[in-house]
């Protein structure tokens, strides 16, 4: 994506509009957040790159995910690249590898000023540690991966399993103002669903609009269920 692509992106979306965006895998992938090998460097080409966000108040967090295969072993590099990190932004990191699970991290982050993203991801991950109420900023990162493995990017929270998130956001809100939220994106709508479900579970009313394509998104997947029933039958 061009710098282009993000000057529309601004021009195009409603005035409290914001995205969050993820860090190039250039940088957390491949130079694995090493200062040495380059990694602050092309974290600042990308930085360039969507500023017509920033510039138009339309950017969010910046998120860094680690690789699976990021464990805490590389907590140096890690501290280093933190401290590099250019300000006015509002960064994420998202741990994956369950060693991450001791003090230190959120002491780093807490340190910096950066979220900590907190997460709902299938029980084989090793992650629920992850789902803990922990604010490390002054703002919140959530994202809800889904609850099975083999179907990551495919699946549908039932209202039961995002109950108890409720009064995670009730505590995480008594901490931080600004409390972002994502659900894996998903070609048949289901994050779409689910955010517009858990939206008015927290108490917020949904617009018109809104109400209309929550309602034809659930029929779709409940006829989709009936015909599926049916055929088992």
């Amino acid at each position: 994506m061009t710098k282009e692509t993000f000057i529309a992106l601004s021009a195009s979306t409603p005035e409290k509009f914001q995205f969050s965006v993820k860090v190039p895998e250039t940088v957390t992938h491949v130079k694995r957040l090493e200062v040495d090998n380059g990694a602050m460097t092309s974290l600042e080409e990308f930085l360039d790159k969507i500023s017509p966000l920033k510039l138009g108040n339309k950017l969010g967090t910046v998120l860094i995910q680690l690789p699976p295969s990021f464990t805490v072993k590389e907590f140096r590099h890690t501290e280093e690249f933190l401290d590099r990190l250019p300000n006015g932004y509002d960064y994420a990191v998202e741990f994956r590898h369950p060693s991450w699970n001791t003090e230190g991290p959120w002491e780093m982050l807490k340190h910096y000023n950066i979220a900590t993203v907190i997460t709902d991801s299938p029980p084989e991950d090793k992650l629920q540690f992850l789902s803990q109420v922990v604010v490390t900023s002054n703002h919140s990162f959530i994202r809800w991966h889904g609850r099975d493995a083999k179907h990551r990017y495919n699946y549908l929270y039932s209202k039961q399993e995002l109950k108890p998130w409720i009064n995670k956001i009730k505590e995480i809100s008594v901490e931080t103002p600004i409390v972002r939220g994502y659900f894996n994106n998903h070609y048949g709508a289901k994050a779409v669903l689910n955010s517009l479900q858990f939206k008015e579970m927290i108490g917020l009313s949904l617009a018109d609009k809104e109400q209309f394509v929550k309602e034809k998104i659930s029929q779709y997947y409940e006829t989709r269920q009936a015909v599926l029933d049916e055929v088992r039958e």
